[in-house]
């Protein structure tokens, strides 16, 4: 029989020779995931490898899961940082495009006025008109290139308060009467005489509102058709803005709220915005905390549907 104290000093001895071995283990694998680390983090170019090893210890398997989540992280904000900055460059492009048309007709009648001092008055006026009219159009694009980098930065403050939307449709509505009914649209409202109260900001809803009823304006316009409708819904405010104008195709309904993205059927400049408008309504609802939508079957009807949050006064005395 071995004594009781040789027995314990063998467990000892098996105890320390394991944990030699695990220890030239470890330290082989968190040399081998070092090693790793440092090639990754050397690429150049956003990289999908991660650090595989098969190990039993489950400290290291934690800590391999800990950092591959993260790899995980870093390789999508490195591809976020260059989609962005892709389509900053983009941007930049189309921004320098837009206004180099307008400027360039500025300079062409400018440089007609400068070299023909004799110009009919009627001609004179013509032309000093179109130049008051692409200079505008300038300052309108320059000024919302800027809106939009301020609403991206989240650089302004946006107070929200409780108000009846459905009473701020109406006005805005009455701002496009004359219009509407010079060009012979066909005008349906869906408005109920019931208070629709949201969370949101005057100026702010305003800007959506009018943003989707020229739009619709502008591009429905062969379909003689403009829809406004607000209305509850479960516990939320819904805006919706129809018309029956040629629409959107399905291939581009995905980008309708890109920075500058404009239909390829659209360039001509009596149709087209400045391919802003959209981008700036989407960032406007979401800092009220709601959402937008595009709904759009081509040639039947093309909706704006903006969803906000109804207050808890109105949803208190509606029970």
């Amino acid at each position: 029989m071995i004594p009781a104290g040789i027995v314990l000093i063998l467990l000892f001895l098996a105890l320390f020779v394991n944990e030699r071995r695990r220890s030239r283990a470890t330290r082989g694998h968190l040399a081998y995931i070092t090693k790793k680390l440092n090639e990754i983090a050397d690429r150049t170019e956003p990289s999908s490898e991660r650090v595989l090893l098969a190990t039993e210890q489950t400290e290291l398997r934690e800590l391999l899961g800990a950092i591959n989540s993260w790899l995980d992280i870093a390789g999508q904000s490195a591809l976020d940082y260059a989609m962005t900055e892709q389509a900053m460059r983009k941007m930049l492009s189309n921004v320098s495009h837009d206004l180099k048309t307008p400027l360039t007709v500025i300079m062409g009648y400018a440089e007609m006025l400068e070299r023909s001092p004799d110009v009919p008055p009627e001609e004179r006026a013509r032309l000093l008109g179109q130049i008051h009219k692409k200079t505008r159009e300038v300052l309108r694009l320059i000024d919302e290139f800027f809106d939009l980098a301020k609403l991206e930065a989240d650089d302004s403050e946006l107070p929200l308060a409780a108000m009846d939307v459905g009473e701020l449709a109406r006005m805005r509505i009455l701002d496009y009467y004359d219009l509407l009914a010079t060009d012979g649209y066909e005008v349906e409202l869906d408005i109920p005489d019931a208070p629709l109260m949201a969370y949101a900001n005057k100026e702010a809803l305003s800007r959506v509102l009018d943003n989707l009823l020229s739009n619709a304006v502008r591009y429905g316009k062969p379909g003689g058709y403009l829809g406004l409708t607000v209305k509850r819904q479960g516990t939320d405010i819904l805006i919706e803005v129809t018309d029956r104008g040629p629409g959107i195709p399905p291939k581009d309904q995905a980008r309708v709220f890109e920075r500058l993205y404009t239909l390829e059927d659209s360039r001509n400049r009596n149709v087209q915005g400045s391919g802003l408008g959209l981008t700036i309504t989407k960032r406007l609802v979401e800092r009220l905390g709601g959402s937008i939508k595009l709904q759009s079957v081509p040639h039947v009807h093309t909706s704006f549907v903006v969803t906000l949050r109804e207050t808890s006064t109105a949803r208190a005395k509606q029970k």
